[in-house]
């Protein structure tokens, strides 16, 4: 470059979030939470009781909590990470 010449601009945004990947890994704990609800008859019984609940009851309930567990583990691992220019009331 010669003197009094400025280098090329960066043709990329500064403002744009790089493109999103919903490609990890992490996402496979979603699928778990959905299918294993769905396979009643590995939890189709009465016994073992709890509370005087039958089995299949109280594991239907069981898998809510798990189910948000799961949710949670998936965003907070995939979630991108705030960059240094953002604020707090930007997000």
């Amino acid at each position: 470059m010669s003197a009094g010449t400025e280098p090329p601009a960066d043709p990329r945004p500064r403002d744009v979030a790089p493109a999103r990947s919903d490609r990890s890994p992490w996402n496979w704990l979603l699928l778990v939470a959905v299918v294993v609800p769905l396979l009643v008859p590995l939890y189709n019984r009465v016994e073992p009781t709890l509370f005087g609940w039958p089995f299949f009851y109280w594991v239907q309930l069981a898998f809510v909590p798990l189910g948000v567990l799961a949710t949670f583990l998936a965003h907070r691992a995939t979630r991108r990470r705030p960059t240094a220019g953002r604020t707090a009331r930007g997000r």
